[in-house]
């Protein structure tokens, strides 16, 4: 897949594209059966299909103190989407300049000038421009005129509800992991750069693994059955996410004790994949009633992945 860090730098593809826009932040399966619809439309029209996402996510830029916890990281949205068939990613820079744009600047400049749209697919909520006054009816009388043709298709129900990032992130900030993947269509994941902690889990025979995450949608504290992703090899892991209060750590972090790995993952990328969560984040009377709790942790995580033969 071609990614374009920068849209506006960007000269259209000769021949064109079939585009479908949005932040797909969580690449869900509603934005999945968008994205499925592109790919049938661009191979029946011949042409690549592309996406062009917004960096940062409109709600950031306009309302950066309640923005919202991001499900993606960039890197995890490229290899979803690429994943899904896309062939073109284009990234465009979302700041004052591109939010004052009128609607019909932002089709002739940046849709047709620079993705060179022949065909859109949007989703049933898309708008565009300034003050989001471009509606698909606006789409679908301006886009024959710039020679493109446009489509919209339904929003995805799933368990009555329609499925959408807000509710994922809600399930996810209760860590309600287990109910997250039917929406995703895969388990949560969060990726992160692993930054040297205070090693207190090596000293209780557990190291972990700390990890800085690039998304911001966090699960609740408690401990998880999970797996990390590790140049590109999956390792069982016991997470806590937390406080750790029985030794009263001063902020949240993200431990990762990834089982029957051995040696230093400071300063490498990794994916912490979410499966279960097994309890609460609870304090220990004593170190040694945490290294048993941890340990009783880490036999169910291998439980989780390894279940006994019969049962």
């Amino acid at each position: 897949m071609q990614i374009i860090e920068n849209v506006l730098d960007h000269a259209p593809h000769p021949g064109g594209v079939v585009l479908t826009i949005g932040s797909f932040d969580g690449v869900h399966l509603g934005h999945r059966a968008l994205l499925d619809r592109l790919a049938a439309e661009a191979r029946a029209s011949r042409l690549p299909a592309a996406v062009m996402t917004l960096r940062p996510h409109p709600r950031q830029f306009f309302n950066p103190e309640n923005a919202p916890n991001i499900l993606t990281s960039d890197g995890q949205k490229a290899r979803l989407l690429g994943g899904m068939g896309v062939d073109t990613l284009f990234f465009l820079p979302f700041d004052a300049t591109v939010a004052n744009l009128d609607r019909a600047a932002f089709l002739e400049d940046i849709v047709v000038g620079r993705c060179g749209a022949r065909k859109i697919v949007i989703g049933h909520d898309f708008r565009f421009g300034r003050g989001a006054q471009g509606t698909f009816e606006y789409l679908a009388e301006t886009a024959p005129g710039l020679g493109m043709e446009v489509c919209q298709i339904d929003p995805l129900f799933a368990g009555g509800q329609c499925v959408s990032s807000t509710i994922i992130r809600e399930r996810i900030l209760q860590g309600e992991l287990e109910s997250v993947q039917g929406l995703l269509g895969r388990h949560y994941a969060i990726e992160g750069e692993v930054v040297r902690g205070r090693g207190i889990g090596k000293q209780l025979g557990f190291p972990t693994a700390n990890v800085r995450p690039h998304n911001s949608a966090i699960p609740a504290h408690g401990v998880y059955a999970a797996e990390a992703i590790v140049d590109g090899r999956r390792w069982m892991a016991a997470v806590n996410v937390g406080i750790a209060p029985t030794i009263r750590q001063a902020e949240m972090t993200i431990e990762a004790h990834l089982l029957d790995f051995h040696g230093d993952l400071v300063g490498k990328v990794i994916e912490v994949v979410f499966h279960k969560r097994l309890r609460p984040e609870k304090k220990f009377p004593s170190l040694n009633a945490l290294i048993e709790g941890i340990a009783a942790d880490v036999a169910v995580v291998r439980e989780h992945f390894q279940p006994r033969a019969g049962v």
